[in-house]
């Protein structure tokens, strides 16, 4: 099925966040455009390749997240989307917070 898997993994290789939208859900680009990873948005899906994001990188996306939206992430098909773009914002995070940065897989 189409659509928008992006994951995240640590420097072992183990998957540490995920998160799906489907080929309509416009709400994708939130997240590309907190990551600031336009380029890698393909329309029905990712462009399928990884980048590397630092932790100063995934602080900020997280700042702007918190920002724009706030506490938001509680009822509806948009909050639903949120909230699995904060914690996914959030576990890349705590990994990079260890490990000095995070690999994003876009697909």
């Amino acid at each position: 099925m189409m659509g928008h898997d992006i994951m995240g993994y640590n420097k072992a290789g183990a998957e540490i966040a995920y998160a799906r939208f489907s080929m309509g859900n416009y709400n994708a680009l939130i997240l590309y455009n907190l990551l600031e990873a336009e380029n890698y948005y393909a329309g029905v899906s990712g462009c399928g390749d990884f980048s590397t994001f630092s932790l100063p990188h995934m602080e900020k996306a997280l700042n702007k997240y918190h920002q724009k939206y706030g506490k938001r992430g509680s009822g509806g098909e948009v909050d639903w989307d949120l909230k699995q773009i904060r914690d996914f914002i959030e576990n890349c995070l705590k990994t990079a917070q260890k490990e000095g940065s995070i690999r994003v897989y876009f697909g």
